[in-house]
């Protein structure tokens, strides 16, 4: 298993009117073409995020949509809906079809979920609602891959507002019974903070060395005809029950488990450029366990303990509800959550 950022770029579209479902819809009839849906799927798809987009605008007052091809041995489309209105104080009756608070038929979110291939949401009264979508296509087998997975990882990663190159990225690859996690932070934004990124990305992709301070180090030789950036590297080893980390600059990470939550810790310096240090860190991960990096367009100081019960949503979701509550919004921004996987974890 292996991906990443560089797979293929985001959309992040507004819904700050119903105009805008147009475009949703269009945008993801094109991004579903491009991955090879069949018109049969780019029209699920495109009844899917519509009758999403309408949802947010009538019930939730209006959010964002952020719209991720998923590349992999079978190609997807991932969307993250969200929205600061009212929240749903009864999940179960809204998903029922013929509920409404807005006049409107009540049909949407039960087909929402009916129609996707993965579907989670998080919603509380006065909490806004984040919805998560996946579609492949239907000819595939998905779900049989999807079980084989030995971890979940769900992330938003978006450039500063003003730039359409992100120079934030990430990836996650398996090498045996370790899973290696990577967020690198090209210094400042637009397209060469992206190169930076981007080839730290490829040299984690490329190398052979499991170890986060070996993965840093080569890294580090490899930025210096770059702006260079801030990296963190995680190895999740679940046969030992334990993280290696090793970071540089100002990535942040975290180990969360209930309602405890501990940060793991990085080096000041920036890869390509000034290191003083690079070291390897240990720490205890338990199976439930969420692990979380960030670059610094996502503000640290969040807690998962309030909002209730997020925790045991699926990462997507959590990535989705830190960036729409904690993001700067003048910045690129990188939020990557990582839990096993809980299909595999309930069929042993």
């Amino acid at each position: 298993m292996e991906i990443s950022s560089l797979d293929g770029p985001p959309l992040l579209l507004a819904l700050d009117h119903l105009s805008k479902v147009g475009e949703v819809r269009r945008s993801a009839q094109s991004l579903a073409g491009r991955l090879g849906f069949d018109e049969q799927d780019q029209g699920r798809l495109a009844l899917v995020l519509t009758e999403a987009a309408n949802n947010a605008i009538h019930h939730g007052g209006g959010g964002e949509i952020v719209l991720r091809p998923m590349i992999n041995a079978i190609s997807g489309v991932e969307a993250l809906v969200v929205d600061n209105g009212p929240g749903m104080a009864d999940l179960d009756r809204a998903l029922r079809d013929g509920f409404s608070t807005a006049g409107t038929p009540g049909t949407g979110l039960g087909a929402v979920a009916r129609l996707s291939d993965q579907f989670d949401i998080y919603s509380a009264a006065g909490a806004g609602t984040v919805l998560l979508i996946r579609v492949w296509p239907r000819a595939t087998d998905r779900a049989a891959e999807l079980r084989t997975m030995s971890l979940e990882a769900g992330t938003v990663c978006l450039p500063h507002p003003r730039e359409s190159a992100c120079g934030d990225a990430w990836a996650m690859k398996s090498v045996g019974n370790q899973v290696l996690l990577i967020v690198a932070d090209g210094l400042g934004h637009g397209p060469d903070a992206a190169a930076a990124a981007e080839e730290a990305i490829r040299i984690f992709r490329e190398s052979r060395a499991t170890a986060p301070a070996d993965l840093l180090g080569e890294i580090h030789a490899a930025l210096r005809s770059t702006r260079g950036a801030a990296v963190a590297v995680a190895a999740l080893d679940r046969s030992r029950g334990e993280i290696r980390y090793a970071g540089v600059g100002n990535i942040a990470a975290s180990i969360v488990s209930g309602d405890e939550s501990r940060s793991m810790v990085s080096h000041n310096g920036t890869l390509g450029h000034e290191v003083r240090k690079i070291q390897e860190f240990q720490y205890l991960w338990r199976p439930e366990a969420l692990v979380i990096m960030q670059s610094d367009g996502l503000q640290t100081h969040w807690k998962l303990d309030r909002y209730p019960g997020v925790t045991a949503r699926d990462p997507a979701v959590i990535a989705g509800l830190l960036y729409r509550d904690f993001s700067r919004r003048r910045d690129d921004v990188t939020v990557l959550a990582v839990r096993e996987n809980h299909r595999e974890r309930a069929a042993r």
